[in-house]
Formats: C-alpha cells, sequence, structure tokens
C-alpha cells in the first residue's frame, strides 16, 4: 500500500470523508435478503451454519469436537481518531465470533485508504485494531489494502467452537428470558456528533461502549441453557430481534421501559436527530412490530443502528436468574427486556 504526505494528521477529520457511519452505513437488511434471495446454497453437512441463515457468521465442522466460525465486517470511519476508530472496527468486527458463542483466535486486516491520506494516520487506524485484537487474545496475521476516496477498515475473523455449542440467532424458545448486554442510542448518538450536537460525555460514553468486547458476555452466557443468540448492530433491536423470532419461530415480547436507552441519545430522538440507517430498519422491520403505546422517540430508539452494540441472548427461564446475576459482573450494562412466547401469527414482536 502506498499513500501520500499531501495532509497532515492533525488535519485528517475521519467522519467528513464517509458519507456514512459505522454499522450505520450497511446495506439495510431488507434489499439483503433480496439481493441473497436467489442465491444457490451448496449442501455440506459441515456447514453448520451459512448465509442463508441471516445468522452473525458462518461455522464449518472441521471434526467431531471442533467447527471454524468465520466472519468478516469492516465500515467507514465512526470517529475522528484513528486510534479509536481502529479499535472500534476490530471490536465490532471481533463479536459476531462471541456471539456464536466461539472464541476468536486468528484476523486478518480490510483497509481501504485515500491516497493522500498521511501514514500516520494509516498506522493508527491499524495501532488500534492490532490492539483491540490482542486484548481479545486474537492474532492478526496479515490482510489486504487498497486505494479508494473514502476509509474503510475492518477484520475478518476465524474463531473455534464446539460444534454442539454453537449459539445461532434461530434457536429461541417459548418462555425463554430475553437480555440485552449493553445499551442502545450509538447511531443516534453518532450521527448528532457530526453537527456538534453530541455531548463530550455523550461521546465518551459512545466510545467506551464501542470498544468495549463482548467477550465476557460470551463467556458466562455459555455456561447456561443459552438457546439463540445475536449481536444488536446495524439492523438494531428490533431489525435482529425479528430475524431471531422469524428464524425461531415465536413471537417477541419487549418491556421497552426495561431496556436501556441512553438517556442524551433518547432526547436527541425527540429533536429528529436520526441516522440514515434508522428509516432502513424501520422500513425492513416495522410491519412486522406492534408498538402498543411506545412513544415514537423509543421506538426510533429500537430501530437506531449500533455499532459493536450488545449481545441479544435467549435463554432457559430456570437459567434467567442465575445468568442475570454473573451477567451484571461481567457487563454491567445488562438488563432483562422480555421473553420469547408462542407464535399466534400476524406480527413477530410486541412493545409494551
Amino acid at each position: 500500500m502506498s499513500v501520500g504526505t499531501v495532509l497532515k494528521r492533525e488535519d485528517v477529520k475521519l467522519t467528513k470523508l464517509a458519507k456514512c457511519a459505522g454499522c450505520g452505513a450497511k446495506v439495510g437488511a431488507g434489499v439483503l435478503a433480496q439481493l441473497l434471495g436467489d442465491m444457490k446454497v451448496i449442501s455440506d453437512p459441515n456447514l453448520l451454519v451459512g448465509f442463508d441463515r441471516s445468522d452473525d457468521a458462518s461455522v464449518y465442522r472441521v471434526k467431531d469436537d471442533l467447527a471454524l466460525v468465520q466472519t468478516v465486517d469492516f465500515f467507514p470511519p465512526i470517529h475522528d481518531d484513528p486510534y479509536i476508530f481502529g479499535q472500534i472496527a476490530a471490536t465490532n468486527a471481533l463479536s459476531d465470533v462471541y456471539a456464536m458463542g466461539g472464541e476468536p483466535k486468528l484476523a486478518l486486516n480490510i483497509m481501504a485508504v485515500p491516497k493522500d491520506m498521511p501514514p500516520e494516520t494509516v498506522h493508527e487506524i491499524l495501532r488500534g485494531g492490532y490492539d483491540k485484537a490482542y486484548e481479545a487474545g486474537v492474532i492478526i496475521t496479515g490482510g489486504h489494502s487498497i486505494l479508494d476516496d473514502e476509509p474503510k477498515y475492518g477484520l475478518s475473523v476465524t474463531g473455534f467452537v464446539h460444534p454442539d455449542r454453537v449459539l445461532k440467532n434461530s434457536g429461541a424458545k417459548p418462555g425463554d428470558v430475553l437480555f440485552l448486554t449493553k445499551p442502545l442510542g450509538i447511531g443516534i448518538l453518532t450521527t448528532a456528533a457530526k453537527v456538534d450536537r453530541t455531548s463530550p460525555e455523550g461521546m465518551a460514553l459512545a466510545v467506551k461502549l464501542m470498544t468495549t468486547l463482548n467477550r465476557a458476555a460470551r463467556d458466562v452466557m455459555v455456561k447456561y441453557r443459552v438457546h439463540a443468540s445475536t449481536d444488536v448492530t446495524g439492523f438494531s433491536l428490533m431489525g435482529h430481534g425479528l430475524e431471531m423470532a422469524q428464524g425461531s419461530g415465536v413471537e417477541l415480547h419487549v418491556d421497552t421501559g426495561a431496556v436501556d436507552l441512553i438517556p442524551e441519545a433518547l432526547e436527541l430522538a425527540r429533536l429528529g436527530l436520526l441516522p440514515e440507517g434508522m428509516y432502513r430498519n424501520r422500513s425492513f422491520a416495522e410491519a412486522y412490530v406492534d408498538p402498543g403505546e411506545t412513544a415514537l422517540a423509543v421506538q426510533d430508539m429500537l430501530y437506531d443502528p449500533q455499532t459493536s452494540g450488545g449481545l441479544l441472548i435467549a435463554v432457559d427461564p430456570d437459567d434467567a436468574d442465575a445468568l442475570f446475576e454473573e451477567l451484571k459482573e461481567a457487563a454491567p450494562y445488562t438488563r432483562r427486556i422480555g421473553a420469547a412466547e408462542k407464535y399466534r401469527g400476524g406480527k413477530r414482536i410486541f412493545l409494551h
């Protein structure tokens, strides 16, 4: 990779170089389903999870007690500090493996940079990714980079899991208790930050959440009878929740008063400072959601695209209390947000 030195590092405002930020840049779930709808799925008894499942990663059985978990995730800058951007992108990419109950072990860099981006900025992005990967016990072994007008960074990640302990987004059962391990509102905060409407404290909280690995939550949940898991990222709680409900053949009942909504983000939502991805998520999931009496701004928060969000976990009700006690220590933002119930036809998610 060759980069020029036209700009100085301090002159680079990464978020100004991107049309969309973080996971808000994802192609909408509805559009993605159409694009993949007629793709031929090759049958292989060892492919335990493929792209046809709308899950977080693919899983391939290597032997009776070992399966590979593979994923890739990258996006445009969501923070102006290149080191922080690198950390966030890596944290987000690693999350897919944790959501499947796996342990990430190897990663490859994926990077696109403008030709006039200072080498120091590129180095800091990579350093952020490397540091977060090493925190996770993951080795970055190489990667690929190209020149592009818009910077992008992420990882292709490989992890391991026992074939009998793979956690899918499609295994929830009636009666399961739902937990969410991070608050919502990151997409709104980062969108408002582009027009200087997010407070320093609000942005600091967003960075803290986006750079917190889901490793600790994963390490706890695999001890219990968790039937389904997914990480809540660009498709929002409603979008990922819908995929869980449809894939599992259940309906989800969400106590909106129990969901941890970042107060500043809620205020910004009331002012209409909303990311474009929120509207895409509404278009995808809204027809399947019964909002009840839920206020519009709260609904917007539930459709807000999260970058490096928390895990949505469906656990056997007999294990719910014990899981909650451990999760509160490992992932302090964890909230018990509802339950899965038998599907009665019609809507898939009910807000209360």
